[in-house]
């Protein structure tokens, strides 16, 4: 009887501490899979329309977020996720609150101001609308990307200083710069590397 107990005793160890190690490990790899989708890699759903046909409503994309944590500044054409609610300081907190993981795990709405948009003005460009294009320093620009002409004027803009302007692709049906305004540099959340989903349209932007 006390052989068998002691064996008993070791086999509910062992399941213990097997539980312990494989809870250990999942938590662990929640945690990596959470901090790699805050601050280095997230994974993004397109919606609506304001990038056709550059991108379709339900696209997913994959967005380098790591320069953005020193604030870098995206360049020209570049296509990136942006917080377009400029009237509030955005914090760190407010990177896990719209992490798409945490988003998709507790079925929390996305916020209405996370956008994906181009990269058109950087900090000191004056932009202009004329004769239905836009010029950037007096230069009109070549954007090959655009397929309807942009009706739709816009004031002309000195972009400040640690901001970008953004616009959509869509540009009669797109949210962006012209009505919500520059973009901080802070509100970037990262660059957009490439398209994976649907698979037969999977394109890189690097």
């Amino acid at each position: 009887m006390v052989v068998n107990k002691n064996i008993t005793e070791l086999l509910n160890n062992k399941v213990v501490k097997e539980i312990r190690e494989w809870t250990s490990a999942v938590l662990v790899a929640v945690v990596m899979a959470l901090l790699i989708n805050v601050f280095i890699f997230e994974l993004y759903t397109v919606r609506q329309t304001s990038m056709w046909p550059t991108f379709y409503d339900g696209d997913q994309v994959v967005a380098w977020k790591f320069g953005q944590l020193f604030n870098a500044t995206p360049d020209y054409g570049d296509i990136v996720i942006v917080d377009g609610n400029v009237n509030r300081t955005r914090r760190l907190i407010d990177e896990f609150k719209d992490s798409a993981l945490i988003s998709r795990v507790t079925k929390k709405e996305v916020n209405d101001y996370i956008w994906i948009k181009r990269v058109i003005g950087k900090p000191g460009d004056l932009l202009e609308f004329k004769d239905n294009s836009i010029y950037r320093n007096g230069e009109k620009l070549e954007e090959t990307y655009v397929v309807d002409e942009m009706i739709s004027s816009f004031e002309t803009i000195v972009v400040p200083d640690n901001h970008v302007y953004v616009m959509g692709d869509n540009r009669e049906n797109s949210r962006d710069s012209r009505s919500e305004g520059p973009i901080p540099i802070e509100n970037v959340r990262g660059k957009v590397l490439l398209r994976f989903y649907p698979f037969n349209r999977f394109e890189n932007y690097i």
